[in-house]
């Protein structure tokens, strides 16, 4: 818990522009915390990105959609820390979107947690990602970082997949 609370402290310290860009289609945030041997990642996605709608499924082919996305997402081997940092990872979390029937939806996201327990933290230099190679409606990641060798940002896309510090 104590970890979680600095991870929070840190991302609103360092990375406050991020709260002020707003919802984008084709675009996505990625937070990435480093904390003595943990390695946090926060992802926002539009669900647009994900499954091409932003709403309610209303057939049994965007249901599928929706499972798949779920699915793709809480593979963590979508990130790849500096294979030097012997980063094991923990079970990711996803928070897919609820719908109310009755509200009409302007915008909805995917948020993913990711956690790694690295057994060498002081060799992460980077994190790399395939994610654009599952979800091909995204063109770029907007990344910001926070660690013990500072801050820093970076954007991701499909020619340049990693985050390097």
């Amino acid at each position: 818990m104590r970890a979680l609370t600095l991870v929070t402290c840190l991302l609103a310290i360092a990375l406050p522009a991020q709260a002020e860009k707003g919802h984008v289609h084709g675009e996505g945030s990625l937070e990435v915390v480093i904390d003595k041997e943990s390695l946090s990642l926060r992802l926002e996605l539009p669900l647009d990105v994900a499954v091409g709608f932003e709403r309610a499924a209303r057939n049994d082919k965007e249901k599928a959609a929706l499972a798949a996305a779920q699915q793709a997402l809480a593979d963590p081997a979508l990130f790849a820390p500096t294979p030097a940092a012997g980063c094991k990872a923990e079970p990711a979390r996803i928070e897919m979107p609820k719908f109310d029937g009755n509200k009409p939806v302007e915008h909805a996201d995917i948020d993913a947690t990711y956690q790694f327990r690295c057994a060498t933290p002081a060799a992460l230099k980077s994190v790399e990602t395939t994610i654009f190679k599952s979800f091909k409606r995204l063109y770029r990641l907007e990344a910001r970082r926070a660690g013990p060798t500072g801050q820093g940002a970076g954007r991701l896309t499909p020619k340049t997949p990693a985050l390097t510090w």
